[in-house]
């Protein structure tokens, strides 16, 4: 488990990023750079980092499910994701 204050940052970011998208989007629309500089710097998109919705853990995410490589085996080997088995050949 990712510690509670780093779960914490990313959402403070991801609530920072909604906030200021569409302002975002009209300043690089209209070329305006220091417009952009005075925004702060965490509403920007590319400062967002995927995590893991039970663990919070950062490392071996998979997008297709949103959870971490961890998670993903113990819910696959348990027959809770649809579709998907511990491969054997």
């Amino acid at each position: 488990m990712a510690r509670l204050c780093l779960i914490a940052r990313e959402e403070k970011r991801r609530v920072l990023v909604e906030k200021y998208a569409k302002l975002r989007k009209e300043l690089k629309a209209k070329g305006d750079s220091e417009g952009l500089q005075k925004l702060p710097k965490n509403s920007s998109k590319v400062r967002l980092h995927n995590r893991c919705m039970f663990t919070g853990r950062a490392r071996g995410f998979h997008r297709k499910f949103g959870i971490s490589r961890l998670v993903l085996r113990e819910m696959a080997l348990k027959g809770e994701i649809p579709g998907l088995k511990k491969a054997s050949w």
